[in-house]
């Protein structure tokens, strides 16, 4: 590897499909994005996958591009390469993506869950740049997250480590899409606030979100959750703090289990600030054995929407340990 080579890295979603060349430093240099279509089904995805990829690799000479590096929801096995499932990729089952590029380009390949590699980013470029021990959230439609324990990126036995989102926290709580109940993406992500302020609007308890929403309750979501909470709205701020304080105590599980000396929480839901965060703290406060809360801090990511791209590119360089 040199300071020319080429990492091409592709961050695979349910409905966006992008894929970037770095230099080794993380310096971008060439980007594509498509819609993914992945009401299509798998061997469309697969092909459009490969077609992206060239839409980078063919800028660059052949001998330039040093690996490629996916990342992908899981769950998914990041030594073999194979994803095992996605929910938001209608009939993946078992696909063994990573020796599928391989094979078509000639160059080694990595696959990670996307996730995980978020964290990884921003603990080699962005927030958590200097720490050896951190936890990276997203609050977003669900909850997902990454762990880096002593410097090295929490993988677990099958690479499934890091599903923050599938703490228990309600054990009697909604049915999670994982098939438990109670899960922390099931009470404090954004599909969840806006279940919860729709079955409030529905019976007359949050007339300030039906009138935002023009009557149309379908329409009411996280963001408009906290658009009203913004504008004093009591219901929305009662919304968005019980989520901070599930929330909360998920974080003080992750404190108490791993004793990290950071986490950078980020997500759509986040940009509800102090509504979401004031009540977090409060419960961390309440519940968190002081010595854990000591030289710890929650901080904001820096990568943005280039989370995944970048996270894929601190994985071709930093590949999982070989078992």
């Amino acid at each position: 590897m040199t300071r020319e080579s080429l990492f091409v890295t592709v961050d695979l979603g349910g409905t966006q499909l992008r894929v970037a060349g770095y230099r080794p430093n993380g310096e971008i240099v060439h980007r594509y994005a498509t819609l993914t279509h992945s009401e299509e089904g798998q061997e469309a995805v697969v092909q459009r996958l490969l077609d992206s990829i060239r839409q980078v690799t063919t800028k660059f000479p052949r001998e330039e591009v040093a690996a490629i590096s996916i990342g992908a929801p899981g769950p998914l096995d990041p030594w073999r390469g194979i994803v095992f499932m996605a929910p938001n990729l209608p009939g993946w089952k078992d696909v063994p993506l990573r020796d599928i590029v391989q094979e078509t380009f000639q160059r080694p390949t990595y696959l990670g869950n996307d996730a995980n590699l978020a964290a990884l980013g921003e603990w080699r470029f962005g927030a958590g740049r200097g720490s050896t021990d951190m936890i990276y959230i997203t609050v977003s439609t669900g909850i997902g997250g990454g762990i880096i324990s002593g410097g090295k990126l929490l993988y677990g036995k099958r690479g499934f480590a890091g599903e923050v989102g599938h703490q228990t926290i309600e054990p009697h709580g909604p049915r999670c899409n994982c098939g438990n109940r109670g899960c922390l993406e099931t009470i404090a992500s954004g599909t969840a606030i806006g279940r919860d302020a729709r079955a409030l609007a529905k019976v007359g308890r949050a007339p300030y979100l039906f009138e935002l929403a023009k009557g149309e309750i379908n329409t009411i979501d996280a963001a408009l959750v906290s658009r009203a909470a913004e504008k004093g709205d009591e219901i929305s701020r009662q919304l968005l703090a019980t989520a901070g304080s599930y929330l909360g105590i998920a974080i003080t599980n992750l404190l108490h289990l791993f004793n990290p000396e950071l986490i950078i929480l980020g997500g759509s839901v986040t940009k509800a600030g102090d509504f979401l965060l004031h009540p977090l703290w409060q419960t961390l406060r309440e519940r968190a054995r002081p010595p854990y809360l000591e030289n710890f801090d929650i901080v904001p990511p820096q990568l943005g929407d280039d989370v995944g791209l970048i996270g894929a590119l601190a994985l071709a360089l930093d590949p999982p340990p070989q078992k």
